[in-house]
Formats: C-alpha cells, structure tokens, sequence
C-alpha cells in the first residue's frame, strides 16, 4: 500500500464513508502501513475533518511568511551595487533591488564573503562588517 500521508487520508475518507470507527481504522491502517501508519491522533483528527465534510486530503497552505529563495542574480547585483558605490547602505541596496534589509545583510555577511570587499577598497562595508564578528584577511 501506499504509505504516503495524502493516500492514508484517502483510506481514511474511504473507511468513514464505510462507517469505520476511527479506533477501527487507526487499528486496520497499523496492521497495513506499520511504521508509516499516522500517529493515533492524526487519524482521529481527520476522521473529525471527514465527519464535518471536509473533502480535500490535500495539505492546506500555511499562514507565515514563504520561504524565499535567493537567486545568483541577486546575489551579482549585490556584488555590483556594493562595487559601484561602496558607500552605500544596506538599506539603498534593498529599496533598489526590491528585498529586504535581512537578505541583504545575508548576502553580504555570507554568501559575498569580506574578501571580496578587503582588497577592493571598501571601508564602510568591512568597518560594518568588524564590528559583528571578528574576521581574517584572506
């Protein structure tokens, strides 16, 4: 059997509409699924769901904030911002570039590395970046 979370939800929609108890299914689906079987409170769980109709056994979005992924484009307009003016603020460079402060500060603390900054002249960005860590010269 698949043992996938969306096809246990199915037999459990299927099981309910048979007119399973839910301690009956929880019981059947750990004989068929054994370690892969849902926790006991999640059958029940949704054996209640199904009970108020619900009928979609998909996973529902999440409220909160969407992970983003940060692309190597954004990452080389960073690089080119920071080399056109090395005095610019991290802020400048999220207004502009459409993203936020803290995925700036992510890519200029680990993804552009201080290296490229030391040899390239840039004082404001590395006297920012010394005082959040130590660093060592390349």
């Amino acid at each position: 059997m698949d043992s996938s979370r969306s096809a246990q939800r199915a037999v459990i929609q299927f099981l309910r509409a048979e007119g399973e108890h839910s301690s009956q299914i929880y019981r059947r689906m750990k004989e068929v699924c054994g370690e892969q079987c849902l926790e006991r409170y999640t059958i029940f769980w949704w054996y209640q769901r199904n009970e108020a109709e619900r009928v979609n056994i998909k996973n529902l979005p999440r409220p909160g904030q969407a992970h983003v992924v940060t692309k190597t484009a954004t990452f080389s307009s960073v690089d080119e911002l920071i080399r056109q003016n090395c005095l610019i603020t991290t802020r400048e460079i999220a207004v502009e570039l459409s993203i936020s402060k803290g995925t700036v500060h992510h890519i200029i603390q680990k993804s552009l590395i201080i290296e490229k900054f030391v040899h390239s002249g840039c004082p404001s960005i590395c006297h920012r970046i010394r005082r959040w860590r130590e660093w060592v010269f390349v």
